[in-house]
């Protein structure tokens, strides 16, 4: 599996690298666009990432100018949106993602995708409960 994931990693921040994106980036800044005034520990779930290691990537976008860390509304907790330099830069990423996303869907076969997907859903559900038992 991780070996599978750098690979992937590998070929996607190729395809990104003329957008000044890389992957997780990429990832981390959609996720916040899905969650506009939500908490941060929403967007963490939504990417099934550590809370800190979101908050070490928000501070790398934050620093590009690409996303803003806000106050909730209960002061408590912390809400991110994608600035406007944020969104050109998911336009520049999205042309390298998408090319690359098809490349591998056509190579790898359209229902063997789609049952990958399915099975890798299951083993995240598979992993969060045994996470949960120990």
């Amino acid at each position: 599996m991780r070996k599978a994931a750098r690979v992937l990693a590998r070929a996607f921040d190729s395809a990104l690298a003329d957008s000044g994106l890389n992957i997780t980036q990429l990832a981390v800044m959609r996720a916040v666009r899905r969650h506009p005034n939500e908490p941060l520990t929403r967007v963490a779930e939504d990417l099934a990432m550590e809370r800190t290691s979101l908050y070490r990537a928000l501070g790398a976008l934050e620093k590009q100018r690409w996303v803003s860390v806000h106050k909730g509304p209960d002061g408590r907790t912390r809400t991110a949106s994608v600035t406007a330099a944020g969104e050109a830069a998911l336009d520049r990423a999205e042309p390298g993602w998408a090319l690359t996303q098809r490349a591998l869907i056509e190579r790898f076969g359209a229902s063997q995708w789609q049952a990958l997907v399915v099975e890798l859903r299951r083993l995240v559900e598979c992993a969060q409960a045994v996470e949960s038992s120990e």
